[in-house]
């Protein structure tokens, strides 16, 4: 299965509109943004899970990397509530499930192989934003390793931020708010692959968090062998 499989394709999509496609375990649910592969793949997907729903136990031979969007993702290792974001490098195991039900953005088979880090950061905890530097923005650091970077962007509306160049491509999702640019406007929901050599010039129209994750398309890690 391919869908906005080609990296050097520059894709936006309004996640609200996209249809729910029931995955292999009942009462999980998912949006497909991007996937190069079957049930096994490197995807980018928002998943829903039902009140009381479970993935039976498996490993992530890629790696994993979500945030949670709404309600608390639980598996073996703790419970997450809204806001989130975790990183399960490759070779990790566990049992997801949610009791009350919950909605993640979830991202397989993109990380480094050699990549070991587990990572926990609550972005709704504001006083660990820091100013970036630019008027009306302030940002909180997730991840960082290589060209790969990974961050929680606040914005603050009608301010203009600048011009921003992604020679290694971006991918921004509007957790919060929404912005424009010079190609259109992006609701609260909103998807958005840049390919390498991008660059835009966003301003905020409305109080915003951004997840936004840059330097990853140019020489992107490849995905799960062709025997899964």
């Amino acid at each position: 299965m391919q869908i906005n499989a080609d990296l050097s394709q520059r894709v936006v999509l309004a996640t609200d509109q996209l249809p729910w496609i029931a995955s292999p375990l009942a009462g999980v649910e998912r949006r497909m943004l991007d996937r190069d592969g079957d049930e096994v793949a490197r995807a980018t997907s928002l998943v829903r899970y039902a009140p009381g729903s479970h993935f039976s136990p498996h490993t992530h031979g890629g790696g994993e990397e979500f945030l949670v969007l709404e309600g608390i993702f639980s598996d073996d290792h703790g419970d997450y509530p809204a806001g989130m974001y975790v990183r399960n490098p490759p070779g990790s195991r566990h049992t997801p499930r949610s009791e009350s039900g919950c909605t993640i953005l979830v991202k397989l088979w993109q990380m480094d192989p050699a990549d070991d880090v587990f990572v926990r950061i609550d972005t709704t905890d504001l006083a660990a934003f820091r100013p970036s530097g630019v008027p009306g923005e302030r940002a909180l650091e997730l991840f960082g390793r290589g060209a790969e970077r990974v961050r929680m962007l606040g914005w603050e509306p009608g301010v203009a931020l600048g011009r921003r160049d992604y020679p290694g491509g971006a991918e921004l999702f509007v957790v919060e708010g929404g912005f424009s640019d010079e190609d259109g406007s992006y609701d609260q929901g909103a998807w958005l692959r840049l390919p390498p050599g991008s660059a835009h010039t966003p301003v905020a129209t409305a109080p915003s968090r951004i997840l936004i994750k840059t330097g990853h398309l140019a020489d992107p890690p490849g995905g799960p062998p062709a025997s899964q």
